[in-house]
């Protein structure tokens, strides 16, 4: 005994036997489990499962039988494996929003978009749906193969007739061992007219057929963006596409409001209201006052109210952009073929079902073919028994036994043992004439038949033409409309010819809150005076950017971390003169730490203009204006930052100015820019002027004839210098004294460049924005300290200072005065003005 033991261990090197059986073990998830078939679109367990209710008479026109029924019978004879599998690809056939065309036509809860769970399988019941007897129509008529199922004590089949092309029709997902499928639903009509239009022309390209079947149909609608995604996926078998919600704004109340209607495929309806929740919690999302799902059996409704002041279609696209409401659909045409694993394009998903129902018509047609002959042969013998009637009678009445009168039917009319059989088991009433003249006009129409079912076996063409006729009575049966609409874009823009070219003014605040005016909201008023209200802040912010620019330009909005964004005009929301405005990030994919430095408005992308960039620590750069043409949608690296530098600013200049850079100590130096080489996008740059101690830069503009050079302050005080009095230097001097800084007036906080035809506008950090024309502002030397332009508050200061064009058809309304403006002809101001022009006349003595 222990020898035999022996004989039966052999040695066997591990690596091997891990190889062999991982190889084993991996076919057979592909093969048995996760792939569907190209020919049905079926993978193992749902064919197990539609077979055992066609076997079971589970029929679409029967009653409904308990789901656990259905279990019991596909796992105890075909399905080797859990319960709980087979009930929830039971679940996923009978769900709406699963499949496109349900297989399973379910009563009870099977579940629900929320992601709600189905009832157990033994509250549920089910039965098949009627477009799944199309799946198993014809499966009695030889027209599959049959294989043993895993105890070999039962046949199931390999594939079902399938007579829809329910691969590319409902789609598949599944993943195998080192690879996956992921093929999205289409609408049935579309594909039928794919496989009719391709059995009448094989030759026909995928460009061809995408007239007929313009991308994938989902059960749950949304839409596709763009058809390069599409295009790519039919083409390759693999690509991807951009799903999005569908949605309508509308008035309630006098405030807007989305509403959504359909959401992308296999989004979790509850999980994507709960995250829009979240983005309203943690304020990413400004502008959401309410939110409620008002769906029902009618359809989806998700409703979310609006601020009034709330731009919709902005904060639509920033929904779009953080939650499911839009997401991406992977397609992967990845399905069995002769039991082989291949990526497919369109064309040869459509060939592979068009070949297996040409050899289902083919088995079909030649299992017809043989029961006609046979019933046939019966019927030559019964009619060769009714022309003997007599003497059939005679010899059947003198045989002993049954056997005796066969074969004597046998030997004397020679007929076969079935027509003898059929001889002896002929009724008596079969002997009327009326019954006669019925077997002679069945076996006329039998001859017929078995001459038409050969001639179809002989002509290809015939057999393509059943398919056809059949797929055109399913499509009659079964088709509906298209609920996925394809947009013609990948990116959804606003028609540019229909918003009309307006001047506008921008804030951007310190904590990020971006809005836009027209350019008239603020009027000109006198220096000195208290402004008007342009942003509503709170105690931790204030405006920190203001600029002018119009609706159609492009805006390059540069970070501190040195990126580059853009945005049209008329994507920035026009808010009230009082709002705050709406998150920056709703706007712009900026990351955390990182905020807009400087902003400059493009109106086109010339060979010939440059950007002038300067960092905070006086590191400079010049680049081609092209390069920043074009820009994704998560911006570009504008320049390469050293150590603990920002970027301070960007001027857009022609190749040829020179520029004037001004630093928080009052220092300045005026240089030619051409001092500064072309670089990169992303080079680091030259050093553009030197810094002492804390010092840093906090203006720099370009140096233009006839005009001024203009300092404000933190305390409100500011003065224009004549350009003449800042030489030329070289780059990355020290540069010299621009500002005479005192406690009384404060750290410099802008260096602009103006001239007459210039308004400047002052904001301070609680949002107070004063409007002033240049020419109010004295003229004094450079080592001044100046005179007040705005009236500060204690313990405010000057946020930052923006330079107006002055437009000539703009009513500059300078000597309005009411609750809102006072201007500086009370006595007050002109005693304040007179005594800071005699302080600043004893400063110059003083220099």
């Amino acid at each position: 005994m222990a020898e035999e033991e022996q004989l039966r261990v052999r040695e066997r090197n591990i690596s091997q036997e891990m190889k062999s059986s991982f190889m084993d073990y991996a076919m057979s998830v592909i093969v048995s489990r996760a792939l569907p078939d190209v020919r049905d679109g079926l993978k193992p367990v749902h064919r197990r499962i539609l077979y055992a209710m066609n076997e079971l008479g589970m029929t679409s026109d029967k009653a409904y039988k308990k789901s656990a029924r259905i279990v019991g019978e596909v796992i105890g004879k075909y399905h080797p494996h859990g319960d709980s599998a087979v009930y929830e690809t039971m679940v996923r056939m009978a769900q709406d929003f699963s499949y496109r065309y349900m297989l399973i036509d379910g009563h009870g809860n099977f579940g629900s978009v929320d992601g709600d769970s189905a009832a157990a399988m033994r509250y549920t019941e089910a039965k098949m749906s009627k477009i799944s007897m199309e799946l198993v129509r014809d499966i009695n008529k030889d027209t599959i193969d049959y294989q043993d199922n895993y105890d070999g004590s039962e046949r199931e089949p390999k594939v079902l007739p399938a007579r829809f092309p329910n691969l590319l029709v409902n789609g598949a997902a599944g993943i195998a061992v080192g690879m996956a499928t992921n093929i999205p639903p289409h609408q049935l009509g579309e594909i039928i007219d794919g496989v009719l239009a391709l059995s009448k022309d094989r030759d026909l390209t995928i460009q061809d057929l995408m007239e007929y079947i313009p991308g994938p149909d989902f059960p749950t609608g949304a839409e596709i963006l763009g058809r390069s995604g599409i295009r790519k996926a039919y083409q390759t078998g693999r690509g991807s596409i951009t799903l999005r919600a569908k949605s309508y704004i509308e008035e309630h109340n006098g405030k807007p409001r989305i509403i959504f209607t359909e959401i992308p495929y296999q989004v979790n309806k509850a999980r994507l209201i709960e995250k829009i929740a979240e983005l309203v919690r943690e304020k990413k999302i400004d502008g959401i006052t309410d939110l409620r799902d008002e769906s029902d059996r009618t359809g989806m409704r998700i409703v979310i109210e609006l601020r009034r002041d709330a731009n919709a279609n902005v904060l639509l696209n920033n929904l779009y952009k953080q939650t499911a409401l839009q997401s991406s659909f992977g397609i992967n045409l990845l399905a069995l073929v002769n039991g082989q694993p291949k990526v497919l394009n369109l064309k040869e998903c459509l060939e592979h079902y068009l070949d297996h129902q040409v050899v289902v018509i083919r088995r079909r047609t030649a299992f017809e073919l043989r029961k006609a002959e046979a019933r046939a042969h019966i019927l030559e013998g019964l009619r060769i028994a009714l022309d003997h009637l007599d003497e059939v009678i005679n010899l059947i009445r003198a045989s002993q036994t049954t056997e005796m009168a066969r074969t004597g039917l046998m030997e004397r009319f020679e007929l076969s043992y079935e027509q003898a059989q059929a001889i002896l088991d002929m009724r008596l009433q079969r002997l009327t004439g009326l019954e006669r003249d019925k077997i002679e006009g069945e076996y006329q129409e039998l001859v017929a038949r078995i001459a038409e079912l050969k001639a179809i076996l002989a002509d290809n063409e015939r057999v393509l033409e059943i398919i056809r006729e059949e797929l055109s009575e399913i499509k009659a049966k079964f088709n509906d409309e298209r609920r996925t609409v394809i947009s013609m874009s990948e990116e959804q823009f606003e028609d540019e010819d229909l918003i009309p070219r307006t001047n506008i003014a921008i804030t951007i605040s310190h904590n990020g809150y971006i809005k836009r005016l027209p350019i008239s909201t603020y009027r000109a008023q006198k220096r000195g005076g208290k402004g008007i209200q342009g942003m509503g802040t709170n105690d931790n912010d204030f405006v920190q950017h203001l600029f002018t620019t119009s609706s159609h330009h492009t805006i390059l909005f540069f970070t501190n971390k040195g990126k580059v964004y853009r945005l049209k005009g008329y994507e920035i929301p026009e808010l009230g003169r009082t709002a705050k405005g709406i998150p920056i990030i709703n706007l712009l994919q900026i990351e955390q730490g990182e905020y807009v430095s400087t902003v400059i408005p493009i109106d086109d992308f010339k060979d010939d203009s440059y950007l002038f960039f300067l960092t905070k620590y006086g590191v400079a750069k010049r680049t081609e204006l092209s390069s920043f043409a074009n820009i994704r949608k998560g911006g570009l690296f504008a320049i390469t930052l050293r150590d603990e530098d920002e970027l301070h600013g960007v001027r857009l200049t022609d190749g040829h100015q020179e520029l004037i850079i001004g630093t928080k100590h009052g220092m300045s130096i005026r240089f030619p820019e051409n001092d500064v080489r072309l670089m990169g996008r992303t080079a680091a740059g030259v050093r553009g002027i030197s810094l002492a101690g804390d010092d840093h830069v906090v203006g720099m503009d370009i140096i233009e004839e006839d005009h001024d050079v203009l300092i404000v302050t933190e305390k409100g005080y500011g003065k224009r210098t004549p350009i003449d009095e800042y030489r030329i230097q070289n780059r990355g001097g020290k540069g010299i004294k621009t500002c005479n800084i005192t406690e009384r007036n404060g750290n410099l906080v802008a260096l602009k460049v103006v001239g007459n035809n210039h308004d400047i506008m002052i904001i301070t950090v609680s949002g107070v924005i004063i409007r002033t024309q240049v020419e109010g502002i004295s003229t004094t030397g450079r080592n001044t300290q100046g005179v007040t332009l705005i009236r500060v508050n204690e313990g405010e200061e000057v946020a930052t200072v923006a330079r107006v064009d002055i437009n000539e058809d703009e009513d500059i309304e300078s000597e309005e005065t009411n609750e809102e403006t006072v201007t500086n002809d009370s006595p007050e101001n002109k005693e304040e003005e007179s005594t800071e022009v005699e302080e600043n006349n004893q400063s110059e003595t003083e220099e």
